[in-house]
């Protein structure tokens, strides 16, 4: 039995069932034996470091499951082929560079992305690289919070505004409200420094626009 946290448990969920799974950044595999064990076809477990792969072929092993694939790759560099791809765990600017290097691209590939840092950064990159997100969920494990979007291809590019890039479709009130007080927290930070007044005033009114939404939500 395989137990997962809210943050994976909510990144697994958008996973179809019977398809080619890729976790990307597997660690030590347990959302890929989960996903193997709850109705993906196949799932290859992938890492770029030896002490994560040999952890993963541990769980692996423990696990029993016979629909795990276990391979070293940089991102999606050795990845022929999956209908979805998960990567969880990972900084935004680096998710998007993952992606962007995908060899298998079409409308049919989904990609699950679980943000640890700069969602807003991966947002605008993905929008910018031809890739929209259809929906976003929210997860909450103890004071932390997490967004983990689900994402495909249709090749058409175009730029996005701040309030897109640090909301999305999230339609989660209380992820908003947190947003937004991250927003006012570095806008005081900035505030105390005479080179930052534009930034941090810009800051402050995006944060405005989160809350209005987030109000007009609930």
């Amino acid at each position: 039995m395989i137990s997962l946290d809210n943050r994976l448990k909510t990144a697994a969920a958008l996973c179809r069932r019977g398809v080619t799974v890729c976790d990307v950044g597997t660690d030590h595999a347990l959302l890929a034996c989960h996903l193997a064990m709850n109705g993906a076809k196949e799932v290859i477990a992938s890492d770029i470091n030896d002490g994560p792969l040999e952890a993963a072929r541990e769980t692996v092993i423990r696990t029993g499951v016979k629909n795990v694939r276990v391979l070293k790759s940089d991102g999606l560099k050795n990845i022929d082929f999956a209908d979805d791809v998960i990567i969880c765990g990972m900084g935004g600017e680096l998710i998007a560079d993952i992606i962007a290097g995908c060899r298998f691209l079409s409308a049919d590939t989904h990609f699950i992305l679980q943000p640890m840092t700069k969602a807003e950064l991966l947002r605008h990159r993905l929008y910018s690289d031809g890739f929209e997100i259809t929906e976003e969920r929210t997860a909450y494990d103890g004071k932390r919070a997490y967004v983990i979007m689900l994402v495909r291809y249709t090749g058409e590019r175009r730029d996005i505004s701040e309030l897109e890039a640090y909301t999305g479709k999230v339609t989660d009130p209380k992820f908003l409200k947190l947003t937004a007080e991250k927003l006012l927290k570095n806008a005081s930070r900035m505030e105390q420094s005479d080179n930052f007044g534009d930034e941090a005033k810009a800051l402050r009114s995006l944060a405005e626009e989160i809350l209005k939404k987030a109000e007009d939500i609930s």
